[in-house]
């Protein structure tokens, strides 16, 4: 046998192993989960949870057992995008099944809003009123951990052999030099933030413990899955606003930026992506408050509602206070451009990201500048990222314009899917940004009953948008190729050929 397909053996064999492992705890916890139905007294929702997890662990055991002879080792970046594509696309899978097994969704709906959950999109097709508790929790819990990432997960579980699957995400935000302590440190936030969340909505704005915790992990994890079917807005509680408002912004700030205002204040100020999301918001506040919302709602409704709004849709969140059906042209194009810009890098926001926009602006700044200076100057950013300077290489120029691009093609495919059924170009362009960029905020395309061409479209938008495109394309690329290589080493051994 050939020492290349040898060495292709051995790598499958251990992207299924490490898969596997993780299936099986992914189907432990599903069960573990679904035990919580049993206090509920509900049987239906805890046999529901009980087969998807034993599913997952039956999938996850096979995977083990195809490669148990293999010999655990570091994961290099090619066998760790095909396991994160692997993990993502088969929990989102066994997550929906549930939802199919407890006769709530179909299939199709099902897989839509197990996507929406772990995308942190927030886009939905379920009734809250008409579900049980424990799908309401789920949803939920999807959308916290979707947030953090596996990779993260499984980083502060296995340690240096996680760091492949971390890279492989799209992560970047190391506070410290040690990839697992970077991640303790980054879960020990992202955990604190939410017992602050929980405490302030139950004693503040005297939300109930279900409502308080529900709406604080999905604010975090800015996904905008609630519990009301009239999202935030049902409350009219002033204080949950405020209090969410924040939570959102913490949500949206990158996990580097958190650690930066924990222990290097100095570091943090220096940090362009906070002065870049509080300019956005100064601008596109009261230019919503003046020209679609004093009209509605008054000035203090007005502005109420348009700083929740903006700051909801550019962290990516997705909760909102009134409906958008009244809301006028001009509105609805501010709260699209904000949705596609998006938080903070390494943050759990969607969009194309506040520091790709920062060194965009420097790019087209950079450009004027030039026609000012001697011919031959040299092109040189430097900028914060967290407590660390970072200088903006060539390799990050064009990842910054191979995301961008990426971004508007499956943007542009995305819209003209919704146009090609008879929705109109505004309502269209918002719609698909939502779920591109996931957020999860509606203008009233995305229901229980549209067509599944809507369906899907937005369920691949917030699939490729969570993973930022290439991720998928790699990973998808990779497996066609090695099978074609498999396949012509064969006909060569056939042909009695010698193939390498």
């Amino acid at each position: 046998m050939p020492k290349y397909l040898t060495n292709l053996k051995y790598r499958y064999k251990l992207i299924f192993k490490n898969t596997g492992l993780m299936l099986v705890y992914f189907g432990v916890g599903l069960i573990l989960f679904g035990s919580l139905a049993l206090f509920y007294r509900d049987l239906n929702s805890f046999y529901s949870f009980l087969e998807a997890g034993l599913i997952s662990i039956f999938t996850g055991t096979f995977f083990i057992l195809i490669s148990w002879n293999v010999k655990t080792s570091a994961i290099n970046i090619q066998d760790a995008i095909v396991i994160i594509f692997l993990v993502w696309t088969l929990a989102i899978f066994f997550s929906a099944l549930p939802f199919v097994f407890s006769g709530i969704l179909n299939i199709h709906q099902a897989i839509f809003e197990s996507t929406s959950g772990w995308t942190t999109t927030g886009l939905t097709l379920v009734d809250v009123t008409k579900i049980p508790k424990i799908f309401l929790l789920w949803r939920s819990l999807m959308q916290y951990f979707g947030g953090a990432g596996f990779a993260l997960i499984m980083v502060i579980a296995t340690g240096a052999l996680g760091v492949g699957l971390y890279q492989a995400e799209g992560r970047t935000d190391n506070v410290v030099p040690n990839l697992r302590d970077s991640a303790k440190i980054i879960f020990g936030i992202y955990i604190s933030w939410a017992i602050i969340g929980i405490i302030l909505l139950k004693f503040i704005a005297k939300l109930s413990f279900f409502d308080s915790f529900n709406h604080t992990l999905t604010a975090l994890a800015t996904g905008g899955f609630s519990t009301k079917i009239n999202s935030i807005g049902e409350f009219n509680n002033i204080n949950a606003e405020i209090i969410i408002m924040g939570l959102m912004i913490a949500g949206g700030t990158g996990f580097g930026v958190h650690y930066a205002a924990l222990k290097r204040r100095d570091l943090f100020k220096k940090n362009p992506e906070p002065k870049t999301m509080l300019f956005i918001l100064i601008i596109s506040i009261p230019l919503i408050l003046f020209f679609t919302t004093k009209m509605l709602y008054g000035f203090w409704g007005g502005l109420r509602h348009s700083a929740f709004q903006a700051i909801s849709a550019l962290t990516g969140t997705g909760f909102s206070t009134v409906s958008f059906n009244n809301w006028n042209n001009f509105g609805l194009l501010i709260m699209t451009i904000l949705m596609i810009l998006g938080g903070m890098m390494d943050s759990t926001s969607g969009g194309l990201k506040l520091f790709r926009i920062f060194v965009i602006w420097k790019i087209i700044i950079h450009q004027i500048k030039s026609y000012f200076k001697p011919e031959g100057s040299i092109f040189h950013i430097e900028v914060y990222k967290g407590i660390s300077k970072k200088k903006i290489s060539y390799d990050t120029l064009k990842d910054v314009i191979a995301v961008v691009f990426m971004y508007f093609l499956i943007y542009t495919i995305g819209v003209l899917v919704l146009l090609s059924y008879g929705y109109s170009m505004e309502d269209s362009l918002f719609e698909y940004a939502s779920a591109l960029s996931a957020v999860g905020l509606s203008v009233g395309i995305t229901t229980p009953n549209s067509p599944l061409g809507i369906i899907w479209i937005e369920t691949m938008g917030m699939y490729l948008g969570r993973l930022e495109f290439f991720v998928i394309f790699f990973a998808i690329i990779k497996i066609f190729r090695d099978i074609k290589d498999i396949i012509q080493i064969n006909l060569s051994k056939l042909e009695g050929g010698e193939p390498f």
